[in-house]
């Protein structure tokens, strides 16, 4: 399983938006029981995608903007951005083989 970083919304445009490569965003909260239930699955994903995409997570206590800039109404909520787009999006805990289904097209 891979570590990964959090960022915040001064990052997010360089990081997310500008990147060449795929980037996953799991929205997340420390309170957020389905996404403590989530979040060890986009770890397996992001040491299988290594290489291919990055993956981060965002904070949307701390960070307010970003998930409302993109509709986030729910976590933890998965936003796959490609080209500084929303490719694909999941809310809610999903199993691994439906986050697979949902975000391996896009890369």
């Amino acid at each position: 399983m891979a570590e990964i970083s959090y960022i915040n919304e001064n990052e997010f445009t360089a990081k997310v938006l500008e990147s060449e490569l795929p980037v996953l965003i799991d929205f997340t909260a420390a309170w957020c029981g389905p996404c403590k239930m989530v979040s060890p699955l986009v770890e397996e994903l992001a040491g299988e995608w290594d290489g291919r995409a990055l993956v981060y997570k965002m904070d949307v206590d701390v960070n307010q903007a970003t998930p409302m800039q993109f509709g986030v109404m729910g976590i933890p909520a998965l936003l796959l951005f490609v080209n500084g787009e929303v490719a694909a999006r999941v809310t809610g805990y999903k199993p691994k083989k439906q986050l697979q289904k949902a975000f391996e097209p896009h890369f």
